[in-house]
């Protein structure tokens, strides 16, 4: 059984950093994109980072560049997500997801429906 764990959530004071990790159990994504999502109470969940199978890519939504940096480490099997200069408005449960095919080339990185696998999420909560 595929699953994907985060970790590292937590309550940080805004301007404070958080880094969250993704491990998947069950089997190895070093060839495909992986990505991070977000849910807020009420709202939709959206797209925050992706990074392409080999982290020659990588892909933020507007509201998170330049403060948030996604990396991997294949030889760990881990995706990290670092958060710095949180606002209030970062708070969310974050998903990591994995993206079902391998090698994909397309940039469609926040569409949802890339991606095959997702994890069961972490709580970032950002005080005011």
């Amino acid at each position: 059984q595929v699953q994907l764990v985060e970790s590292g959530g937590g309550l940080v004071q805004a301007g404070g950093s958080l880094r969250l990790s993704c491990v998947p159990s069950g089997r190895t994504f070093s060839r495909h994109s992986m990505g991070w999502f977000r849910q807020a109470p009420t709202k939709e969940r959206e797209f925050v980072a992706a990074i392409s199978w080999s982290g020659g890519s990588k892909s933020y939504a507007d509201s998170v560049k330049g403060r948030f940096t996604i990396s991997r480490d294949n030889a760990k099997n881990t995706v990290y997500l670092q958060m710095n200069s949180l606002k209030p408005e970062d708070t969310a449960v974050y998903y990591c997801a994995a993206d079902g095919s391998p090698l994909n080339l397309n940039s469609d990185y926040a569409r949802t429906s890339r991606y095959d696998y997702w994890g069961q999420g972490t709580q970032v909560t950002v005080s005011s």
